[in-house]
């Protein structure tokens, strides 16, 4: 009895601690792409957006991840060490496209860097993300 009573009390525990360490909050966020596959004038492009981010987005925040480029692929795994998360890109495996996420977080700014390396060929690329707090979500 006491066990089953432990066990949830645990679990409830870890999201209550995640969510203060990262709570949802409203960022202004600016997304790098770098290419150094392609022509100087085509390699690195910027865009800006305001998005409400919490812990459970760090694996689904990089847009690149929507491209077709890397459909079936997924980050996951995470692990945390004092103000770092890195998640590990997972693809099927017709696949072969490896990668890793790795995200700095403090009070005021969160910063991610995905690195992708598509299988079968020579290309690698590279998203950031870098967010700044500007309140809370609507």
């Amino acid at each position: 009895m006491t066990r089953r009573l432990l066990i949830p009390a645990f679990f409830l525990t870890l999201h209550v601690q995640a969510s203060e360490w990262l709570p949802t909050r409203l960022y202004d966020v600016t997304i790098e792409t770098g290419m150094p596959h392609l022509e100087e004038n085509l390699r690195y492009t910027t865009t800006h957006q305001r998005s409400c981010i919490s812990l459970q987005d760090l694996a689904t925040v990089f847009p690149m991840l929507n491209h077709p480029t890397l459909a079936g692929c997924t980050l996951r795994g995470a692990s945390r060490k004092d103000d770092t998360v890195t998640l590990g890109l997972s693809c099927d495996d017709r696949h072969g496209t490896t990668g890793t996420a790795v995200w700095h977080i403090d009070k005021q700014r969160i910063r991610g860097r995905l690195d992708v390396k598509l299988g079968g060929k020579n290309m690698t690329f590279s998203q950031t993300v870098t967010a700044k707090v500007v309140g809370n979500c609507p």
